[in-house]
């Protein structure tokens, strides 16, 4: 049996009944999430995410394939939503980041890739000291079920999220753009990489793919992710703000 590890995940391990785990402390942030200059954003998560970061697709296969991002730096490595080691205060915690050590992966048995996702654990949590997520007689504790609810959640939400991304690519709706942001002192920084939805395209859909672009509740993602854009120039903002603090 092989799994794959979610980015950002060293080594991950079946949830068994019997483990116990070293829950983060509250506010704690994973270690990879402070190299990490992007993460990945699901479905139902543009609402609240599209009011602090900007949002968009990128493509690790030159545009086979797409998943949304919050953009979370201006430079490889950079994340600038972090104050003290821990999540800035008053901005939406992504799921990906809430959800960690659990995850749900895909496992493949054979090299064939099977339908269903496995609950796992970052081994290095598992600790013999840690906390019991079931009773003696295999029934979930109450700490573990809004844990379970959160990741099934978010996997049935990526898959929304997939979705999405699917129908914007078939309906050659994403464009590549750049971005260079000049502080007042330094020097420029080119972001590249990245897509965004041609506005203007939209209205050269047919009355079949709007009607699905709506049903599908995209249309209103799309908007989101337009909107969110702008705060490429807040993230600039918070930049120079730790410069001139530092």
């Amino acid at each position: 049996m092989q799994i794959n590890p979610p980015f950002g995940y060293k080594e991950i391990v079946p949830l068994y009944k019997e483990n116990k785990v070293r829950l983060p402390a509250p506010g704690a942030i994973p270690e990879f999430c402070k190299t990490l200059n992007a993460i990945p954003i699901s479905y139902t998560e543009f609402s609240m995410a599209c009011r602090d970061y900007p949002l968009v697709f990128t493509s690790g296969d030159n545009g086979k394939t797409y998943a949304a991002v919050a953009v979370l730096g201006l430079a490889n490595g950079e994340n600038m939503f972090l104050d003290d080691g821990a999540w800035a205060k008053g901005v939406y915690v992504p799921a990906y980041v809430r959800r960690y050590p659990f995850c749900m992966a895909r496992v493949n048995l054979d090299k064939v890739e099977q339908a269903d996702r496995l609950i796992c654990v970052e081994k290095d949590f598992l600790d013999d000291q840690g906390e019991s997520m079931f009773d003696a007689e295999g029934k979930p504790l109450p700490k573990w079920q809004p844990i379970e609810k959160l990741l099934q959640e978010y996997e049935a939400d990526l898959e929304r999220s997939r979705e999405m991304c699917s129908i914007l690519s078939d309906y050659a709706l994403l464009e590549p753009f750049a971005l260079q942001a000049q502080p007042k002192a330094g020097a420029a920084m080119n972001l590249t990489g990245m897509y965004r939805v041609a506005e203007k395209k939209l209205e050269f859909l047919n009355a079949s793919q709007h009607k699905n672009l709506i049903k599908k509740g995209v249309m209103g993602r799309i908007y989101a992710h337009l909107i969110s854009i702008d705060n490429f120039a807040r993230l600039l903002d918070r930049k120079v703000g730790k410069a001139a603090t530092a």
